[in-house]
């Protein structure tokens, strides 16, 4: 089991990310990722979070995954966990 790591050290988890699959630095938007994870998790429930933040990868890559589009989508997501009843 891992511990519990501060924010900071999402950077060199990205960056390994980054590294293992080519990806630019603005494919990985830490801060926006994490802002859809709380928003989904206070809005919906903590295990909808994960999911969300994967449904919200895919469907931005399906639209063709520009940052534009990753950002565009993680609005969306938030928005409906916003307004989300259960």
């Amino acid at each position: 089991m891992s511990e519990h790591l501060p924010p900071e050290a999402l950077d060199r988890w990205a960056e390994a990310l980054r590294e293992r699959f080519d990806l630019a630095p603005e494919d990985v938007p830490i801060s926006l990722i994490l802002t859809l994870a709380k928003d989904v998790a206070n809005s919906v429930a903590r295990p909808a979070a994960p999911f969300s933040a994967f449904v919200a990868g895919l469907v931005a890559g399906r639209a063709g995954g520009t940052p534009e589009q990753v950002r565009e989508t993680a609005a969306a997501v938030s928005e409906l966990a916003g307004t989300w009843e259960a």
